[in-house]
């Protein structure tokens, strides 16, 4: 008979411990361990497991974009902008970019101690196709290092108005796809404050925001409203949808946006329009940069 070689007790095989964890075929666990996505032994506490939900699911729908744009031998270029801790940009790298063998990753982040730590550890893992920059993503934008276009723009959780540069950055880069998870948003919603009086007195529908709650909660529907308009009438195709369920994530909302080279007239028509309606017009010079010029009326 065949000798049948005994795993120590308490050591389970590699493959075993992914198929208890849900991990994805060829997901490396030294790569979860160093992220601290998972323990030293391989365990998962619940805010890890939302953590990796979140990016598993964004990487269902990144990873058919970048097998598309890959064929023919396209070495795909992506940024990760508000990258954080890299744990999308590593974990795209470790299901896709790295067996493909080309193709480069680039993580832009602010904090300084967190681009050194993925640095390093991109560098313990052989991970030799990613880069991390400390810089913002306006300065990204302008880095004459930086290549001139890019594939795909992603930004998770990326806050404020760091999604609104990560969308002029894709723009100005003519990246084919973009696929953004919106966090915290403050810009609108101090708009809506400022002119919330003279809203009132002019339309019935500034009861919408009156209260301070509701002038956030509208400030953050009518950002991502404006963001889609913007990509749609700068010749993207958009799909709003969840990322997760709303258990895991209450910053949930999920924007992927392919760049057909169809410029929709009526979606700048209508973001100009929203702007005016809730007195927000200031923002079209700083947010809507590339707005196509309005049409002449006759």
């Amino acid at each position: 008979m065949a000798k049948v070689e005994k795993r120590p007790a308490g050591k389970p095989a590699a493959q075993d411990v992914a198929a208890q964890l849900e991990l994805k075929p060829g997901q490396s666990i030294e790569l979860l361990k160093a992220l601290h996505i998972l323990t030293r032994d391989g365990k998962l506490n619940q805010d890890s497991r939302r953590k990796l939900k979140q990016v598993y699911h964004l990487y269902q729908f990144i990873a058919p974009i970048l097998q598309e744009l890959s064929e023919g031998g396209h070495a795909v270029t992506l940024a990760d902008h508000g990258a954080g801790k890299s744990y999308l940009g590593f974990i795209l790298y470790d299901l896709f970019f790295k067996d493909l063998g080309r193709g480069r990753i680039y993580g832009i982040e602010t904090r300084a101690p967190l681009v050194e730590s993925s640095q390093q550890l991109a560098a313990g893992l052989g991970f030799d196709r990613m880069e991390f920059l400390n810089m913002s993503v306006a300065e990204s934008a302008r880095a004459d290092f930086m290549p001139a276009q890019f594939d795909v723009v992603t930004a998770l959780h990326a806050c404020d108005t760091a999604t609104d540069d990560a969308i002029a950055f894709g723009l100005e880069k003519k990246a084919k796809a973009m696929v953004l998870v919106p966090c915290c948003q403050a810009e609108v919603a101090a708009c809506l404050r400022q002119t919330k009086a003279l809203s009132l007195s002019r339309t019935p529908l500034a009861e919408l925001w009156r209260h301070p709650i509701h002038t956030r909660e509208m400030g953050s529907q009518i950002t991502n409203v404006l963001r889609c308009l913007y990509l749609e009438a700068c010749g993207y195709q958009v799909t709003v949808t969840e990322l997760v369920g709303w258990e895991h994530s209450m910053k949930n909302e999920l924007i992927v946006a392919r760049y057909t080279g169809h410029r929709k007239r009526s979606a700048a028509e209508r973001l100009r329009q929203l702007l005016a309606e809730f007195g927000i017009e200031s923002l079209q010079a700083s947010r809507f940069a590339m707005l196509p010029a309005e049409a002449a009326k006759t």
